[in-house]
């Protein structure tokens, strides 16, 4: 197993540690946020960059195989939708933004099963797949050191620190499920013109 696919399989295995932190009962706060929110950003922030790390890595040093190509992708997905589920838990995101998340990847994942199977014809991403991609992952960081729930800013009470944070996670979960929408539609179409030929 060459270097890019084990940094995918330590991605993976990151995420159960990430899920398990709230169970070992963490106290106390650093500058207000708590411990324990912070273990599970800094884990979440190593996964996210050994996603930008293998990638490069496979294509610089020609090590891209079927392996990483299945992988990555799957990695990414468990990644992200286990973050989300976890702030869904925390009360932090409402539970219709990782749905929307969550049926724009069994599109995609049924549009590459399709490509497969008609010569393996798989559309590049497009700018809102690279959007969804920055916006999702800067979402979610800022999302467990924001101490209140998406869109609070719009109904006052906050300080103004913790007005600003809530206000910037609360757009770019906003932009970034706009983005996983038309990423989503831009696949579609994709497999529309697929099934047809």
């Amino acid at each position: 197993m060459n270097l890019p696919n084990k940094l995918t399989m330590f991605r993976m295995i990151l995420v159960p540690i990430m899920v398990i932190i709230p169970f070992f009962g963490i106290d106390g706060r650093f500058l207000g946020i708590p411990i324990e929110w912070l273990i599970i950003d800094f884990i979440f922030i190593i996964a996210s960059l050994t996603d930008k790390l293998d990638g490069y890595l496979a294509r610089k040093n020609n090590q891209v195989t079927a392996f990483g190509k299945f992988l990555d992708p799957l990695a990414d997905k468990i990644l992200v939708l286990s973050a989300m589920v976890m702030l869904v838990e925390m009360e932090k995101l409402p539970a219709w933004i990782p749905i929307i998340v969550l049926a724009r990847e069994f599109m995609v994942s049924g549009y590459r099963l399709v490509a497969v199977e008609k010569g393996g014809k798989v559309i590049a991403a497009s700018k809102w797949g690279k959007l969804k991609t920055v916006t999702q992952m800067i979402a979610i960081i800022l999302a467990f050191l924001d101490l209140n729930a998406f869109g609070e800013c719009f109904f006052g009470g906050l300080q103004r620190g913790d007005l600003v944070l809530n206000f910037i996670v609360t757009i770019m979960m906003i932009v970034q499920t706009v983005a996983t929408i038309f990423s989503g539609l831009d696949y579609m179409k994709g497999a529309k013109k697929l099934i047809n030929d």
